[in-house]
């Protein structure tokens, strides 16, 4: 048990003030001490560099991240149980074309039935989307606008499995698959991030795609890493949100050093060491091969997070060959030194970062922007409306979500975008229809908006649909 309690301990000699949460250690009665105690000593669920957290909202932030993640560690299992029946049932369906062909399939003894490692498994997100094929309208030669759509096609695919994304990248994309891969999260002591290789190479441009996954539905890990409150201050740089950077590849009782310690325990490598190398390894072939980042949700976020520690630890071939950072539907990941600072890096650097926000998606006004978390944004924020118009704004509207102001307007939107459903097939194209899967998902949206409105289908309509305008700025600012 010593030994247990040693490994749950990390040395926060990395950063200058940290808070951290432990919900393995927390009890029940502990969470109601919280709320009416502003003292953080001798806590072993809270691990902080200050003593005393003064203002009750924050103890009610912390409560509920604490409840929130031991309720996500306790259902972990039912919850991957339950994502893998309504996956299972939904590919069923699709394999045999619908309810009715199921049961004749059936009654004939001729059902197909899904193989998860298969290339024709589609995930719970996947069956919102099912579009493979890139826009044809939109070319290399067209700059941002390419990387953008290029990126969010890879984003929604990484949510699948690897004989789906490799399929995918080779058959339909036409290029280069590089690999898909599993890293280790050393506090869940589990591999918890996913991502993919690819490469985009013509005689004209050579960029590699690193395409980090975002948060599953029924991945309690991910949900974990996003309701995770914990932070830690690096020196010079700012407070970074803790359950990104551990999702990231943070070495427990190290933090960030510039070479990964072995450790036996590991049976994955770490997220950023891994793709730090590899890079590397790819970027040395040949001296016009660059690379871009990308991720939706959860995996924007450690898209942005990959370019901090190749700061800290002054990565000049990586950051010189880094041609931009493309995120969707991104969570906020810093206070606002850190935005500054990262602010300050892109733009020595020269490197393009696109921040992509679809009307009222709840995920990227999380966690808050006020005075208790002190979370900011940073870099080019693209807002589309409903109508997948867009332009750059210096902040997305309700840059909170839970306001009461907002919340009507909010559900008047949901209803546009419901009957939206059964239209922009006939107003977009045939390539644009939405089918029953995301209208139900969109009438939850009716009750919860902004739920819906993260989902992959809106984003890529976005970067087809959105006019290039968006992009000129940064296009002129940078060679």
């Amino acid at each position: 048990m010593e030994g247990q309690a040693e490994t749950r301990e990390c040395d926060k000699g990395f950063s200058s003030s940290y808070m951290i949460l432990k919900p393995e250690e927390v009890k029940f009665v502990d969470l109601f001490r919280i709320l009416f105690s502003s003292s953080l000593e001798n806590r072993k669920y809270v691990d902080s560099s200050a003593e005393t957290t003064e203002s009750f909202r924050q103890r009610w932030l912390i409560f509920i991240s604490l409840v929130a993640q031991k309720f996500l560690m306790f259902t972990a299992r039912p919850m991957s149980w339950m994502g893998s029946v309504i996956e299972m049932w939904l590919n069923l369906l699709s394999l045999n074309q619908n309810f009715f062909m199921l049961i004749i399939n059936l009654i004939r003894g001729k059902a197909e039935k899904p193989d998860k490692d298969s290339a024709k498994f589609i995930s719970f997100i996947g069956n919102m989307d099912k579009r493979t094929k890139l826009d044809s309208s939109i070319k290399p030669g067209d700059g941002c606008r390419y990387h953008s759509a290029l990126a969010m096609m890879a984003s929604k695919a990484s949510y699948e499995n690897r004989a789906y994304i490799e399929t995918i990248v080779k058959d339909h994309w036409k290029m280069e698959y590089l690999g898909f891969y599993d890293h280790w999260n050393d506090y869940q002591e589990k591999a918890t991030t996913q991502l993919f290789f690819l490469r985009d190479k013509t005689d004209d441009h050579d960029t590699i795609v690193v395409a980090f996954r975002g948060t599953e539905p029924f991945d309690a890990d991910a949900w974990c890493s996003d309701f995770d409150l914990s932070w830690y201050e690096l020196p010079n740089m700012g407070k970074i949100h803790g359950g990104f950077m551990k999702a990231l590849g943070l070495q427990k009782n190290l933090g960030w050093p510039t070479e990964c310690k072995e450790d036996e325990n590991r049976k994955e490598p770490l997220a950023y060491y891994y793709i730090r190398d590899k890079l590397r390894a790819l970027l040395s072939e040949s001296e016009k091969t660059k690379y871009i980042l990308t991720g939706h949700s959860l995996g924007g976020a450690l898209a942005i997070l990959f370019p901090t520690i190749l700061f800290h630890h002054e990565e000049k071939l990586l950051l010189q060959r880094l041609e931009g950072v493309y995120t969707y539907g991104q969570p906020r990941v810093g206070d606002e030194n850190f935005g500054k600072y990262m602010e300050s890096k892109l733009e020595e650097h020269k490197i393009r970062y696109f921040r992509f926000v679809y009307c009222n998606d709840m995920v990227p006004r999380l966690p808050y922007d006020d005075k208790d978390l002190l979370f900011k944004h940073f870099g080019t924020c693209v807002y589309y409306n409903r109508h997948y118009q867009g332009k750059v704004v210096p902040e997305m509207p309700n840059k909170n979500y839970f306001s009461p102001l907002s919340a009507v307007p909010m559900m008047m939107n949901a209803v546009c975008e419901l009957i939206r459903s059964f239209t922009i097939r006939y107003s977009k194209g045939p390539e644009y229809k939405e089918g029953w899967f995301l209208r139900l998902f969109r009438i939850i949206g009716l009750v919860m908006p902004g739920v819906s409105a993260h989902s992959t289908q809106d984003y890529v309509n976005s970067t087809r649909l959105g006019s290039a305008d968006v992009f000129l700025l940064s296009e002129d600012m940078l060679p």
